[in-house]
């Protein structure tokens, strides 16, 4: 695979969504957990949201169980807290594992394009964030440290390449 365009992944209410769709999109895609230390980053996830909505950022949320069991919920539960807690109106696909032989094929795509540390393609915690251009490349890869309000510069460089 070469582009995140050549992937098709479940949403939170079962729909099958292809990533062409996205096509000529900026993608900042985020692995998400709804009892994590991190969580409360869903409310910056919705501010970049809202900030590009229309200008052509799109949020993608996937949620995983992988690190410390702290998404254990079904997608119904899993979309009933990201709206009721923190307003999210970006896309939630139904949960996947991110890391081992079950990864979602966009994550082993992700991972491979964009190792972290030391060149380690695992993904080690939740809310791992990966920025993907207009052409489908994936650019950048952030630790779940990086907090969504420090990368509006570079979705604004990404915006105008």
């Amino acid at each position: 695979m070469t582009s995140i365009y050549e992937f098709k992944a479940k949403s939170l209410d079962n729909q099958e969504i292809d990533f062409n769709d996205y096509r000529g999109d900026v993608l900042l895609i985020v692995n998400t957990a709804s009892h994590c230390g991190f969580t409360s980053q869903y409310a910056g996830l919705e501010e970049l949201q809202k900030k590009f909505e229309g200008k052509g950022l799109k949020v993608l949320g996937f949620p995983c169980n992988q690190f410390g069991a702290q998404e254990p919920g079904d997608a119904s539960t899993i979309a009933n807290f990201c709206q009721k807690n923190y307003g999210v109106s970006f896309q939630m696909f139904d949960k996947v594992d991110v890391n081992g032989a079950d990864a979602h094929p966009i994550y082993k795509f992700l991972t491979h394009s964009a190792p972290g540390l030391l060149g380690s393609e695992g993904i080690k915690w939740n809310f791992t964030k990966f920025l993907v251009n207009k052409k489908g490349e994936v650019v950048k890869r952030y630790a779940p440290t990086v907090t969504p309000d420090s990368l509006v510069s570079d979705i604004e460089k990404m915006m105008v390449d």
